[in-house]
């Protein structure tokens, strides 16, 4: 189950995390067990952000860019099969956090832009497909089209979004990066 978090509190987790102000357990006031292993599991880390400057600077009238690291949680890939209402509800799910973090942000309105969408998978040794991921982008992109980022997410408004492979996470599950840039409408 999936705690609720209302959009002020949600914007005030985002904000300090991104100043590094984030108030999480530290390790050594973790209580521990007869067995000494510590109580609760390890705090899931943030990656490193993704370099795609390159690709970025080969997209005719390429502007400013952003990168939003989305938050924990069930992804949607094209491997699950899952009952109608359970995909249902976790593209709702996936749409409103992105939605979220683009107001939290306070991304300006764009007419133009391109969606990079950075797999940083689990450390598993498996190699791993980050075009599987592409519901989960799909549904982001919708998100920032409610947060009003986008007019639209049809191909006059967003290219994109194209998987990219980000390093790993070091602990926790899989987690998804958007990198969103700018596209000057007049260069097309």
């Amino acid at each position: 189950m999936v705690p609720h978090v209302d959009k002020s509190e949600f914007a005030g987790i985002r904000s300090r995390l991104a100043v590094g102000r984030a108030t999480l357990p530290q390790p050594s006031a973790r209580k521990r067990g007869r067995s000494g292993k510590s109580s609760c599991p390890a705090m899931p880390s943030i990656p490193e952000p993704p370099d795609l400057a390159a690709a970025i600077a080969v997209l005719p009238g390429a502007g400013r860019s952003w990168t939003m690291l989305m938050p924990y949680g069930d992804l949607l890939s094209s491997n699950h099969r899952l009952h109608h209402m359970a995909e249902y509800r976790l593209k709702k799910r996936l749409r409103h956090e992105a939605k979220l973090t683009a107001q939290s942000r306070g991304l300006p309105r764009l007419e133009r832009a391109a969606v990079y969408y950075v797999l940083h998978p689990r450390p598993i040794k498996r190699k791993r497909d980050p075009g599987n991921w592409a519901p989960t982008a799909k549904a982001y992109v919708d998100g920032l089209v409610d947060a009003g980022l986008l007019p639209d997410d049809n191909s006059d408004h967003l290219l994109g979004p194209y998987p990219e492979m980000g390093p790993p996470v070091a602990t926790g599950a899989a987690r998804i990066s958007l990198v969103i840039a700018e596209i000057d409408a007049s260069s097309l």
